[in-house]
């Protein structure tokens, strides 16, 4: 075997931090989802789970943990926007990471068509109606139906790699 190979069993026995190490090696962006559930306060949650899923019809997804203290307000919402995050949003990235911490109050936030909040200094915006959720594992899948987008011309994103924030080296 590799160094660091593992096996996964029939029924998925493994060793989890394993596990999170080797998904770690996939460098991904990082988004912040916001909404805001009927007579509720905007919020937000940073993610790296954001993904394309379909150009026709519109469709992203993105994966919320089962032990999110946002399920239960995100199971309520009807939509969502993405807000792909700068690469000086570290900061910020991090506090809507912890638990308890999701509001926006302070921040530079637009109200999209929807009521959906979006950051207003994001690279990129997707405002998007929930499609769907799935039920897959420890986490839900949300999918969204794209109604709304935008993005910036300029700007370097955020970037997730191995446990730790990351950023593109300087374009020569």
């Amino acid at each position: 075997m590799a160094s660091g190979e593992e096996t996964i069993e029939q029924g998925g026995a493994h060793d989890i931090r394993k596990f999170r190490n080797a998904l770690g090696w996939f460098a991904t962006g990082v988004a912040v989802i916001t909404t805001r559930v009927k007579g509720g306060e905007p919020f937000g949650i940073t993610v790296n789970s954001f993904s394309s899923v379909s150009l026709d019809p519109p469709l992203v997804l993105w994966c919320l943990d089962k032990k999110s203290d946002t399920l239960a307000a995100f199971e309520q919402a009807t939509h969502f926007t993405v807000n792909v995050l700068r690469e000086e949003h570290q900061d910020l990235s991090a506090r809507l990471a912890r638990k308890g911490d999701h509001s926006l109050a302070g921040m530079d936030v637009r109200e999209g068509e929807s009521g959906s909040p979006a950051l207003a200094e994001a690279l990129a915006h997707f405002e998007c109606e929930i499609e769907a959720r799935h039920d897959a594992g420890d986490h839900v899948i949300m999918v969204g139906r794209v109604v709304k987008f935008d993005y910036v011309e300029e700007g370097r994103p955020l970037l997730y790699h191995r446990g730790a924030y990351q950023m593109l080296p300087p374009v020569i």
